[in-house]
């Protein structure tokens, strides 16, 4: 057997095996994309708070904003954390989210999440949204896990984009012409004198296929990241130059005594991520309370986010949670360039890392993926009813003629 037909089986039987998947994933991924576009053009008029005059105005401190919005959701569970823009004129986003270990599935493993978003000036809650049976978050977890509990449905799906990755690359390996002439076909669609629908499948499945194949690897290879830890080391290790060991930053610990906590602390950190950074789109502070995953805090750590699309340039804050006293600053610019990749994954995966039009070319790259397995589907279905019919006129020319 030849070298292509025996990875041709290969490809074949990749596909069938994992096609499912590989299909629920890919068009999941594209449901996903355009999740912050559509959420604000749908959520505009309370990203917004509208209030007037808000330059001789100052925000409410944190925790009286905080008690606020309890008395007017009256939620049963603490508020978890706060995002809060530089530009004032965008309402504070508070977030219920509460999660229980034991869930063997999404709907039990979440228990609570939701945004409520808030006039700072005001303390009024202009919206609340219920994130966990929100359409993008159901969609975001049935591409991560099936909807299943992470810990293992990670694997259901990884596995599966794992082997969509070896398929992929047998894919080019077929697709590769032997000669010049060959190539021409390969390009593009020569359907002139094609009325055969089978035909017209396989050119889509072969030209389509080819084009996104690049591009699908590193959406499929962004997405392992987050199954393996050791597709993760692996990256930190190739971009950051043979490092094997991740920043640690556990050693900046809180150490005033929890006497000097006050209502004021967290308003005071706020304060001081505010004068550092900002140009920042805004960052994201825990409010402290205790949660039924039975988090430890060792410090504060507050997370900026520089740019409104992207998360991946971003920086860290480390504060002593009791006294409000900055311990550590860690800039984008001065991690290292695994540290920069990790942080880059998830916007290379969604497509939004420059912005809308890579999110449209991610876009494009997951309708052709979920369309894949569909037309390599058809394809082994149409020559297994070829080779019936063939087998079947092969039987009837060999029958001896009885009278």
């Amino acid at each position: 057997m030849s070298f292509k037909k025996t990875i041709g089986k290969l490809h074949l039987w990749l596909g069938l095996s994992t096609g499912l998947i590989v299909f629920i994933v890919s068009i999941t991924g594209a449901m996903y994309v355009f999740k912050e576009e559509i959420q604000g053009i749908i959520r505009k008029e309370y990203i917004y708070h509208h209030e007037p005059n808000i330059a001789q105005k100052h925000t409410l401190p944190l925790r009286k904003i905080e008690a606020l919005v309890n008395q007017q959701t009256h939620e049963r569970y603490p508020l978890h954390w706060v995002e809060i823009p530089l530009n004032k004129a965008q309402s504070y986003k508070f977030v219920y989210h509460e999660s229980n270990k034991n869930g063997w599935n999404y709907f039990d493993r979440l228990v609570i999440y939701k945004t409520a978003y808030v006039n700072p000036f005001t303390g009024k809650v202009l919206a609340v949204f219920d994130e966990k049976n929100g359409f993008f978050n159901i969609v975001k977890f049935i591409h991560w896990s099936l909807l299943l509990r992470n810990d293992w449905g990670k694997y259901i799906v990884g596995i599966p984009v794992l082997i969509f990755i070896i398929s992929l690359i047998s894919g080019i390996i077929l697709w590769w012409p032997k000669n010049k002439s060959a190539a021409k076909q390969r390009f593009g669609f020569s359907w002139k004198n094609v009325k055969n629908w089978r035909r017209k499948n396989y050119d889509l499945h072969n030209v389509l296929g080819f084009y996104a194949s690049f591009f699908a690897l590193i959406i499929a290879m962004t997405g392992i990241f987050y199954s393996f830890f050791a597709v993760k080391a692996l990256i930190y290790f190739t971009f950051s130059g043979g490092q094997t060991k991740y920043p640690d930053f556990s050693n900046y610990k809180t150490s005033a005594p929890i006497e000097q906590r006050s209502a004021q602390t967290i308003d005071r950190i706020s304060q001081q991520v505010e004068q550092r950074f900002p140009n920042a789109y805004g960052y994201r502070i825990d409010l402290g309370q205790e949660h039924l995953d039975d988090h430890k805090h060792e410090n504060l750590s507050v997370f900026v986010k520089e740019l409104s699309y992207s998360y991946h340039k971003n920086h860290n804050l480390i504060f002593d949670e009791n006294s409000g006293k900055l311990l550590y600053v860690h800039k984008h610019q001065d991690k290292n360039l695994g540290e920069k990749a990790i942080a880059a994954n998830y916007d290379v995966h969604v497509g939004s890392i420059f912005g809308i039009w890579s999110k449209i070319l991610a876009f494009v790259v997951s309708l052709i993926c979920a369309s894949l397995p569909v037309s390599g589907f058809l394809i082994w279905w149409g020559s297994r009813k070829k080779k019936n019919v063939t087998s079947s006129k092969k039987q009837i020319l060999t029958e001896p003629v009885t009278h």
